[in-house]
């Protein structure tokens, strides 16, 4: 009797690594993990040079969108048109490493790619789609979201922006508020209501008649170019409208895909942070001892690390389940309100360690510690989103 020897693969030794873990890099695939240091090179040469005078004047400099869109990292939210027909998971680390940078330039990709690029491919016509998908992706056009109204904040359904229909197209009359892009986009998706209530989403190009906008100057997310826009008997012909769009679930089908990108970019800008107040702590010298041997610092860099791993696992798990096509209302809502305040929480830690240093330009804390300030308010305020979990566990609405 014969006896068949099954050769046993050698199991490959995994070394541990203080910044991952949790091995996620594992996680990851090859095209993904090209796409994350592809990602990471151009935020380092192309980026982070030029952050702090940026940040000072409240400059955005336009080029950045063509070289967004040269690197393939706009448009990850589709498939076709020029897309790079990537993963979430891939659009997940692009927004990583931008807000690593500064959160104006996850912000960048999130409203072209999660508010402009995804509406038009899921709700708009085929001409709309050729039109303007191949030249968003590519960065030639900018686009802005405007749903958002001085009145109505967390609550769009009060919004006042309104349209009638004529024989020849669509009048919108109304006003939107902290829309960002608005002062240098090219086409504005614009959410107005019908006389009975039901929302629409229109394509309004720059130049269009009545049409105007107003930047706001504000000290956080100072990059990014937030604005008014005024809708002034503004005429959208036939074609203008989203034909496709199902009332408030398009919409909301938007902002969860751009909050999907904010729970990355919320982890990148947190994990920039630990490690600049790791390095600093190390050369640090305080009673002539560094000042990572001390205790109470150990221990804010150990909740930095544990919680920076656990949200970038979440966003992994749900970025996969993303591509499965799983119902992610909840996922949604629990990364951005658990990532964002995570992170406000680690880069005031962060600021901490630094003392007196942690203000200064150079050292970069300071400027993300109040970007996150509003990153963690918009798109969903931290309590707003624990409303939203509470309602899907309970059914009941405390809105």
């Amino acid at each position: 009797m014969s006896v068949i020897r099954i050769k046993q693969k050698k199991s490959t030794k995994l070394v541990n690594d203080w910044r991952d873990p949790l091995y996620l890099n594992n996680l990851l695939s090859e095209e993904e993990k090209l796409i994350h240091k592809k990602a990471k090179d151009f935020c380092k040469n192309f980026l982070m040079p030029s952050v702090i005078e940026n940040n000072e004047k409240s400059i955005f400099d336009k080029k950045v969108y063509p070289a967004l869109g040269s690197n393939g990292f706009l448009g990850n939210t589709i498939k076709g048109y020029g897309s790079a027909n990537v993963s979430s998971v891939a659009y997940g680390l692009v927004a990583r490493e931008l807000e690593a940078v500064d959160s104006s330039y996850r912000s960048a990709i999130s409203v072209q790619s999660s508010l402009v690029i995804h509406p038009i491919f899921t709700f708009g016509s085929e001409k709309q789609k050729e039109k303007y998908l191949p030249e968003l992706i590519k960065g030639n056009i900018i686009g802005c979201f405007g749903l958002t109204e001085s009145i109505s904040g967390s609550d769009p359904s009060s919004m006042e922006t309104s349209f009638e229909e004529v024989s020849d197209g669509f009048i919108i009359n109304g006003s939107k508020n902290w829309i960002t892009n608005a002062p240098i986009a090219d086409v504005f998706l614009i959410w107005a209501f019908d006389k009975d209530k039901n929302v629409h989403g229109f394509l309004v190009d720059k130049n269009s008649k009545g049409l105007s906008t107003e930047k706001i100057k504000k000290s956080s997310i100072k990059i990014a170019q937030a604005g008014k826009i005024f809708l002034k008997n503004v005429k959208v012909s036939k074609d203008g409208i989203l034909p496709n769009t199902n009332g408030w679930k398009s919409v909301y089908s938007c902002i969860n895909k751009a909050r999907y990108g904010i729970a990355w970019g919320a982890m990148g800008a947190a994990e920039n942070c630990w490690l600049i107040a790791k390095e600093y702590s190390e050369k640090r010298i305080v009673n002539k001892k560094p000042l990572a041997s001390k205790q109470l610092v150990q221990k804010k860099l150990a909740d930095m690390m544990t919680e920076i791993a656990l949200g970038y696992n979440g966003c992994i798990q749900a970025g996969r389940s993303m591509d499965e096509s799983k119902d992610l209302k909840i996922a949604i809502s629990l990364l951005k309100r658990n990532n964002c305040k995570k992170a406000l929480n680690i880069v005031r830690d962060a600021r901490d360690i630094l003392a007196g240093n942690g203000i200064l330009d150079e050292n970069h804390i300071i400027r993300h510690l109040v970007n996150l300030e509003t990153v963690n308010t918009y798109d969903g305020t931290e309590d707003t989103h624990a409303l939203i979990l509470g309602k899907l566990q309970t059914g009941l609405d405390a809105f």
